[in-house]
């Protein structure tokens, strides 16, 4: 993958200022909505750019397998939001499990352009996601705020990673009759790089078992709001819908 002389790519130490600057309390609102929309207009075109600069040169990105460590307070939380986040922008995920000490494990599959996309948008989204969850009172009456409060999350997770595979689909599809350095077709670029990725996690994890799981609760409605408001560069408002699957 393409970087400057000090080892960090100058695009996606832009992506991260503006990232920060849309974090930052200090920064006004309409100025943090606009940070968050450019950050992610521009790692959603970095990715395709990458995929079509590495085409036909396998050395400058190449397919890597990274586990991710997910600790405690809400360990499940962040590894739904890790997951769901590689999945959106071409990856492919897999949750390993309880590592000891409430830790948990995601391991990721994708080309190292998509691994560090993901690393990016997590530690942004996750962020996000407890500042909103740390400002919300739990309505009066609820049995259990612990479950309360992560239903919140899984809603916020949904809302926010439908969103941005939206804002991806988008890009993807922009790129569909560009030409890559190779001189083939966006559009058949970015499907071998499926396919490529796939393979790949079939080497990793020949026999998966996958589960899909139901959530409920006062809190998911509550977080699947926060999840819409949480601007992440899209122009599209998509339907919320059920969580994915978590691979076993």
């Amino acid at each position: 993958m393409g970087t400057s002389r000090e080892g960090v790519n100058p695009k996606l130490a832009t992506i991260q200022a503006l990232l920060a600057k849309a974090e930052d309390s200090a920064t006004p609102e309409a100025e943090a909505e606009l940070a968050r929309t450019r950050a992610m207009e521009m790692m959603a075109k970095y990715g395709v750019d990458e995929a079509l600069l590495s085409d036909g040169q396998p050395s400058r990105d190449a397919i890597v397998t990274r586990n991710v460590d997910l600790p405690n307070p809400w360990s499940m939380p962040r590894a739904r939001l890790m997951y769901f986040i590689a999945e959106a922008v071409g990856c492919q995920p897999i949750h390993i499990g309880a590592r000891g000490a409430g830790t948990r494990r995601v391991q990721i599959v994708g080309y190292e352009s998509d691994v560090q996309r993901a690393e990016i948008l997590y530690a942004s989204l996750l962020l996000q996601m407890f500042n909103g969850l740390n400002a919300q009172a739990v309505p009066y009456g609820v049995r259990s705020a612990r479950a309360w409060r992560n239903s919140w999350q899984v809603g916020f997770i949904v809302r926010v990673t439908d969103r941005l595979k939206a804002t991806e689909e988008a890009a993807r599809a922009a790129a569909g009759a560009e030409m890559s350095a190779a001189g083939r077709s966006g559009e058949l670029v970015l499907a071998d790089r499926d396919a490529m990725v796939q393979a790949a996690f079939k080497v990793e994890n020949p026999s998966v078992r996958t589960q899909r799981g139901s959530y409920s609760g006062n809190g998911y409605g509550a977080g699947v709001a926060a999840g819409n408001r949480a601007d992440i560069g899209g122009t599209r408002r998509i339907g919320a819908t059920t969580a994915g699957a978590l691979s076993a």
